[in-house]
């Protein structure tokens, strides 16, 4: 495995988290998700969204992924899906492996529908989940270095899949 950080990126739901989490386990590493580092420092992203505004959680993320990509110990980071679309996340990526967990919305769709705390879904879920998909996926591709298509996986086959690329390109 590479010294490098270790990036998962996908849309709302994708699951990057939990795959995150067992990944950093599967290969001893420290494991930071910068959504967490966000409510840590502001509190619940709802709240932050309704009390500041969006503008004000995507500088406070962007700067949570500076910091986490700044460590100069090696770990597996989870990033917020809209985390991207900073232009100067975009930067600090190419210094990173980056995995992008691709799904549809069959596969979030359960997980979106169970839960009022996404300000970016309120309203219409699946129909708000599918502009974000298309309105950001080509910025998921072009930052990917490594694509994982989740649809159908449990957890430890992402892991496993994810694993297997991460020593293909080391070869």
């Amino acid at each position: 495995m590479s010294s490098r950080h270790l990036v998962l990126i996908g849309l709302m739901a994708a699951g990057k988290s939990v795959v995150g989490r067992q990944l950093a386990a599967r290969h001893n590493l420290p494991y930071v998700d910068t959504d967490q580092l966000v409510v840590e420092e502001h509190g619940p992203i709802p709240e932050i969204f309704a009390r500041h505004s969006e503008r004000f959680f995507r500088e406070a993320e962007a700067r949570a992924v500076a910091g986490a990509l700044d460590s100069p110990v090696r770990s597996v980071i989870s990033l917020g899906g809209g985390a991207v679309l900073d232009t100067g996340t975009q930067q600090l990526l190419k210094h990173a492996t980056v995995v992008f967990l691709d799904t549809d919305l069959a596969t979030v769709l359960p997980r979106i529908s169970r839960t009022a705390n996404r300000p970016l879904l309120a309203g219409d879920p699946a129909l708000r989940w599918s502009a974000l998909a298309e309105a950001r996926r080509p910025i998921y591709e072009s930052l990917a270095d490594i694509v994982i298509d989740t649809r159908g996986l449990a957890i430890a086959e992402v892991v496993e899949r994810i694993t297997a690329a991460l020593d293909e390109g080391e070869n």
